[in-house]
């Protein structure tokens, strides 16, 4: 086994090196430029996630597919990812995350255009879509399509299911001494609940789950914003100054590069928001939608939430501890948001629990729905239900599991997922140009689409 991890773990830092994140950063910027920065109308965006559109086919509400998207995304990323990208790369890796996410909402938009434009419909009327339909019916790529589904479905099962469940019973058992066994049982008999339903049910759950324990995290860390008040301006001038030099975090003898600051916050940004990933867009297939266009800017606002808001105050609250209470220990990116939290009396320790535990959940239930349209292009609905019933065994075994090799095999099918989407995203941008121009930069976003 760890010859098996070890070979992962190399293969891992191969695949995630500086020529993937200048793929995937350079895609982000590429898209920004050639779609005439489509960021600017994300409050547009914002309006339509929250409207319905009656008249438009599909399976769920776009508010619903945007909930399960952002269940899948929202994860303990965005509470230890971003501590672990400041403690490796310094203060500064914060706001490289940020504007990670800020030129990610292209990517996100681009990805969410092409799975409605190439969607298909089944007999029974479902909506079926992602990289894979975009491959294949775009491209002319089916084989390419069918490694992307297969990247995908094995994924699932590590940073979507047994990660987040042992995150969810290592915390239980830390924290209240719950035995793992009992948190395993608990979180599998509530996934099975809610994904025995099919989609429907899982949108339902997230357009309840996402909204309230973002809502909920968000005011917890203005809270303790407040009461770290006088550091939080000094804790944005260093979180600016170190992404483009040298600069120790306490003033101590420790220092990181502008380079280091720039990898980590980076990579943490594109772990965090998951654009250019290919996830997101297969169930932004599924929405109730006119065009297009609406669920692209409906799936952009997927990143603006989940790093410029949410991996920001992570951030802003880490790094202005770490200037209140000098004694924090920063190097240590696994203890350090823990440290940081706790240090704020009654509601620091209690919003993070409830941050981990409903963040991780969240993901289990996203992350079943991508892996199962990955299952169900690869062979239709002959092994779908089978993989669900093993997807809810494996929440139990990784809430009880050694998941050190499960963490770096996610990885390495994450990153390849990522680059036949990508190679979608960049040979096709004409079309998304296309149909950007066609309903967007020509005000007909009330349009419907042409069959």
């Amino acid at each position: 086994m760890e010859v098996v991890n070890n070979f992962f773990e190399t293969f891992s830092s191969l695949l995630w090196g500086w020529p993937m994140i200048i793929l995937l950063l350079g895609t982000h910027i590429f898209l920004t430029i050639r779609l005439r920065f489509p960021q600017r109308k994300i409050f547009l965006a914002i309006k339509l996630s929250v409207s319905k559109d009656k008249n438009a086919t599909g399976d769920v509400s776009q508010f619903g597919a945007l909930s399960t998207a952002l269940a899948a995304t929202i994860g303990t990323g965005n509470i230890v990812g971003v501590a672990t990208a400041i403690a490796l790369g310094g203060p500064g890796a914060v706001l490289w995350c940020w504007l990670t996410g800020v030129f990610g909402i292209s990517t996100k938009y681009a990805e969410g255009l092409l799975s409605i434009k190439y969607r298909q419909k089944t007999a029974k009327g479902k909506m079926l879509g992602g990289p894979m339909y975009a491959l294949e019916k775009g491209l002319g790529w089916k084989w390419m399509g069918v490694l992307f589904a297969i990247f995908t479905a094995i994924a699932a099962f590590g940073i979507g299911n047994t990660v987040q469940a042992n995150a969810i019973a290592t915390l239980a058992q830390n924290t209240y001494h719950i035995s793992p066994v009992v948190s395993g049982c608990i979180i599998c008999g509530l996934t099975a609940a809610v994904l025995l339903g099919g989609v429907k049910s899982i949108a339902k759950v997230c357009e309840i789950l996402v909204p309230f324990m973002a809502i909920l995290y968000v005011l917890g860390c203005i809270y303790i914003l407040f009461v770290n008040g006088h550091y939080v301006w000094p804790a944005v001038k260093m979180i600016c100054s170190s992404a483009f030099t040298t600069k120790s975090i306490v003033g101590g003898t420790a220092g990181t590069t502008v380079m280091m600051a720039a990898r980590y916050g980076i990579a943490r940004g594109l772990f965090s928001n998951e654009s250019g990933l290919g996830s997101a867009p297969i169930v932004a297939a599924a929405a109730q939608t006119r065009n297009p266009v609406r669920q692209a800017l409906v799936s952009s606002t997927g990143t603006f939430w989940d790093t410029v808001v949410i991996c920001a105050l992570t951030g802003l609250v880490v790094v202005s501890s770490i200037l209140a209470y000098p004694d924090i220990d920063y190097t240590n990116g696994a203890t350090l948001t823990n440290q940081a939290f706790c240090k704020i009396p009654y509601i620091g320790a209690p919003l993070l629990t409830f941050g981990l535990l409903t963040f991780a959940f969240s993901t289990i239930l996203g992350w079943s729905y991508y892996g199962e349209r990955a299952i169900e292009y690869l062979s239709g609905k002959k092994l779908m239900y089978a993989y669900r019933i093993v997807y809810i065994v494996a929440v139990f075994i990784g809430s009880i599991a050694n998941l050190a090799v499960v963490w770096n095999i996610a990885d390495c099918m994450n990153a390849l997922m990522a680059i036949p989407n990508l190679i979608s995203l960049l040979l096709l941008n004409g079309i998304i140009v296309h149909e950007t121009r066609k309903y967007l930069w020509r005000n007909n976003l009330d349009k419907d689409m042409e069959e």
